[in-house]
């Protein structure tokens, strides 16, 4: 059963389905119908009645969950004059694999006129400002 009303002041027109997919689509938290008719024909939900999902359109939620901005377009302009003029800096948290020193963190630096990449591992979070500062130094 569909019911169509309209509100007035935004002059947008809503659709609500008080069928009873769309109200078990929501009531598991917006499951895809596809997954909800294999829920049904192997009775894993009580109360889940044997009906015919169909995936016929998506819900408002469905929608705007599934909607994403775009990328920005990568620029080919170099911006810096000079190698280690500015730097791209990256903190990567634990990672699965443990460095060949004991570390799990990692600190990357790219320059920019270059693109000339370091990696530098640490222990902590705390330390990159250190790490940076040892960097500094040896650069």
């Amino acid at each position: 059963m569909l019911n169509f009303s309209c509100i007035s002041s935004s002059m947008n027109c809503l659709l609500i389905r008080s069928d009873e997919s769309w109200l078990w689509h929501r009531r598991l938290v917006h499951i895809d119908m596809h997954y909800l008719n294999r829920l049904a024909s192997k009775n894993l939900v009580v109360g889940l009645p044997k009906l015919k999902f169909e995936n016929d359109r998506l819900c408002e939620a469905c929608q705007k969950g599934k909607q994403t901005k775009s990328s920005f377009k990568p620029l080919n302009v170099i911006s810096t004059s000079r190698p280690l003029e500015l730097f791209h800096m990256d903190l990567f948290s634990p990672s699965r694999t443990m460095s060949l020193r004991g570390n799990y963190y990692g600190l990357v630096i790219v320059d920019d006129y270059s693109r000339f990449t370091w990696t530098l591992f640490i222990a902590t979070k705390d330390e990159p400002y250190h790490a940076f500062k040892r960097f500094a130094k040896i650069i």
